[in-house]
């Protein structure tokens, strides 16, 4: 059974006696496995003796996504269309707005299950259908391990404030969850769709997106690539994670950073997967589980309880007031948003690591907090700096535009930080350098690697 702490009913709808089949509404979890939202949907359906249809809305002008982030969402959909079809569940597939296409959907259904999302153009997605539509909503809440509401109804300091609350519940969230058996199964759905999920190639030549930004050839969407990423870093990857996990010439990221952020990949999945792991020490997995619970919820903690999350004004006011005291200082070197995307400053470091971001839609963690400081330091104010570094993060990551995203770069300037030893431009704000990188890494081997992709 889905833990009922994952589940919210979203309107007050009395439940629909001549529906014909329960839908779910895929947004945010794009995978059949391991999927609470299309597992509720499925027993619901079992309840009334019904089948279950599927709908996926694709949003051209979705917020900041271009041609690399559909590409990379359209292979893992292909995924999902397949794996449904065996379970006897319809995939349909349509073009346009979720607030138009959800509810016409949902005039024959007995009820709507959808996922959760928390970034607040999805919020408003959530709540605008569950206004409209005749029939009971229940959202179900699969991407993040303990359910957000359960930790906490504020944003947190710090993760120090929220890993206790976290640690306190974790376990009762540790557990595969089963497939339920749809016991009445259509043969076609009930509806056409307008895209066709099997022909990636075909749905993205059709679509008005923006083609700035080509597709990437080094990650492939989809549930069986992002368990085979986490098969690798199981076995090899997490050995020594927690000593050498910041060193950009000798990699042990996981890589999931992009499946997790379409979904394509349950957090559960990953957490049971590397908790059951025995060839690393315990330090090792800890390390490891900071990052996928403790750090993304306290993202995703951030984004929902932060209104302006995406803006400069979402920084503490310590660190706002003092980067605004050290506004006017000079800057030995200052770059223009065309020079900082072709990777042309004066820093070997930085530029391998933009070029890596160009090439891959990924960057290794320590180099993303190095890569954001120097921006901070070649522009001319703290706000531009965050613009700029919010742009071209959202712009060029495969999981750009992700709570993950918008807490990582409000980092840079002071968020869940400390006020440090004040210095020029940065005033009390963490500071980083390349000499830093000389010293901890074989950088040198970092900018060889990108420069041989």
């Amino acid at each position: 059974m889905i833990e009922a702490e994952r589940v919210q009913t979203l309107n007050d709808r009395l439940p629909v006696t001549n529906g014909h089949y329960v839908l779910y509404w895929m947004q945010q979890s794009q995978r059949e496995s391991h999927n609470p939202a299309l597992e509720y949907a499925i027993q619901s359906a079992n309840r009334l003796n019904q089948a279950v249809v599927v709908l996926f809305v694709l949003t051209e002008q979705y917020p900041e996504a271009n041609e690399r982030h559909f590409a990379f969402m359209l292979q893992g959909l292909r995924e999902v269309a397949i794996s449904l079809s065996k379970r006897g569940v319809p995939f349909v597939l349509r073009r346009g707005d979720a607030v138009d296409v959800v509810p016409e959907l949902a005039r024959k259904a007995s009820t709507l299950v959808c996922d959760r999302g928390y970034l607040r153009h999805q919020r408003a997605w959530r709540t605008r259908i569950a206004q409209e539509v005749d029939c009971p909503v229940f959202q179900v809440e699969g991407d993040v391990v303990v359910p957000v509401d359960l930790v906490s109804d504020h944003a947190e300091y710090a993760a120090r404030t929220i890993r206790p609350k976290i640690l306190r519940v974790r376990d009762r969230f540790l557990r595969r969850l089963p497939r339920s058996r749809l016991k009445r199964r259509l043969d076609s759905a009930p509806m056409a769709g307008d895209l066709d999920p099997l022909d990636i190639e075909g749905t993205l030549a059709g679509l008005g997106v923006d083609r700035s930004v080509d597709r990437v050839a080094c990650f492939k969407g989809g549930t069986t690539e992002a368990r085979r990423r986490l098969r690798r870093f199981a076995s090899k990857g997490l050995v020594e994670y927690a000593v050498a996990r910041n060193d950009p010439a000798d990699s042990r990221c996981s890589t999931l950073g992009p499946y997790l952020h379409f979904g394509q990949i349950s957090p559960v999945e990953v957490f049971v997967r590397i908790h059951g792991t025995e060839n690393c020490s315990l330090a090792d997995r800890e390390a490891f589980l900071e990052q996928l619970i403790v750090r993304r919820e306290l993202s995703i903690n951030f984004v929902l309880h932060q209104r302006r999350y995406d803006q400069f004004s979402a920084v503490p006011d310590w660190a706002r007031g003092s980067l605004r005291n050290h506004e006017k200082d000079p800057r030995p070197y200052t770059y223009t948003l065309a020079t900082l995307e072709a990777a042309e400053t004066h820093d070997p470091y930085w530029n391998a690591a933009m070029l890596e971001m160009l090439k891959t839609g990924f960057m290794h963690n320590y180099m993303r907090m190095y890569w954001g400081k120097k921006i901070i330091e070649w522009s001319a104010s703290p706000q531009r700096a965050y613009r700029t570094i919010l742009r071209l993060n959202n712009k060029y990551f495969i999981d750009g535009r992700d709570p993950n995203s918008y807490a990582s770069v409000a980092w840079l300037f002071g968020l869940h930080d400390r006020p440090w030893t004040e210095r020029q431009v940065f005033g009390n704000i963490r500071y980083m350098n390349a000499a830093g990188l000389e010293r901890k890494f074989d950088i040198e081997r970092y900018v060889l690697w990108v420069q041989s992709l």
